[in-house]
């Protein structure tokens, strides 16, 4: 089976060194009581200094054409920012991304051809009703016909959404709603890779199991790619066929997840990949707040 995405030795840091910062500082100026002085304060540079965060620090696997593959971590462990690099949203600082032979840097256009995502934070035309945020975006994506409407509306209604809500403003509906019209809107370009950042948080746990669902039928009857990023254990545990845990922007490991939880002692109870990821981390995953 071939490899639909291959990242090797990634590497994105966010922030300016001292160094940088320094070097500013000697040419920008401004005129403090009619002198030139250094923009500086406190030796950093005003307005301007942040702190270097390294997000994913020499990442690499490879995910196999047609499989559900997992990326699990705590917010704020570079899930989301590994998914916006394999989607030409960030530009790597070192390593590489291919996308079915295509490199991320090189053929932006060609990978964007291939993929679509689905992040926590989908925006939408907030006035308009969910039918008119997906006519508009399938027309983006140069989709027209008749029978465009026909698969909004099987699509909505598949994720469990009541005909009626599909006419009403996205301002009215609650941000689970919301969150399946974004999945909706990805489902609509029938992408070969399909990127999903946290897709679930927030859904209420009738929603979560509507959207998994989507999620394996889109895989087993389409052979769509899939590409997962959560914080929910459970929901890795029962859609992926592998996972990779990553903490603090590394990988930690990378397996089956019934080899994941094989590889660590039972003391009692069966393994779960909560239980693993403690292991690994000697951190306690947080809860989300269902909506």
């Amino acid at each position: 089976m071939s490899d639909a995405i291959i990242v090797h030795e990634v590497y994105k840091k966010f922030g300016k060194s001292k160094k940088w910062l320094d070097r500013v500082a000697l040419f920008r100026r401004k005129k403090v009581n009619g002198k030139e002085e250094p923009a500086m304060s406190n030796g950093r540079l005003n307005g301007d200094h942040k702190p270097i965060v390294v997000a994913v620090d020499h990442v690499s696997f490879a995910v196999e054409r047609g499989e559900i593959f997992g990326v699990l971590g705590p917010n704020g462990s570079g899930k989301s920012t590994l998914i916006r690099l394999i989607a030409t949203l960030l530009l790597p600082d070192q390593g590489t991304i291919q996308v079915f032979g295509y490199d991320v840097v090189r053929q932006p256009r060609e990978v964007q051809r291939l993929i679509n995502r689905v992040s926590v934070e989908a925006s939408f035309f907030k006035k308009l009703s969910p039918m008119e945020n997906l006519i508009y975006g399938a027309r983006l994506y140069g989709m027209a016909g008749a029978d465009i409407r026909r698969r909004v509306v099987e699509i909505l209604t598949r994720l469990g959404l009541e005909k009626h809500s599909i006419y009403k403003p996205m301002e009215e509906m609650s941000r689970g709603m919301q969150q399946k019209v974004a999945i909706a809107r990805a489902l609509l370009s029938q992408p070969k890779i399909l990127l999903l950042d946290e897709p679930t948080t927030g859904l209420d746990p009738r929603s979560k199991r509507e959207v998994q669902a989507v999620i394996r039928e889109l895989n087993q009857d389409y052979g769509t790619t899939i590409l997962l990023t959560t914080h929910d254990m459970l929901e890795a545990d029962t859609l992926c066929e592998r996972v990779a845990i990553i903490d603090g922007g590394k990988i930690v490991a990378l397996d089956t997840p019934h080899s994941l939880k094989g590889s660590i002692p039972r003391n009692g109870h069966e393994p779960t990949l909560e239980d693993v990821f403690l292991e690994l981390t000697g951190k306690q995953l947080v809860k989300e707040a269902e909506d």
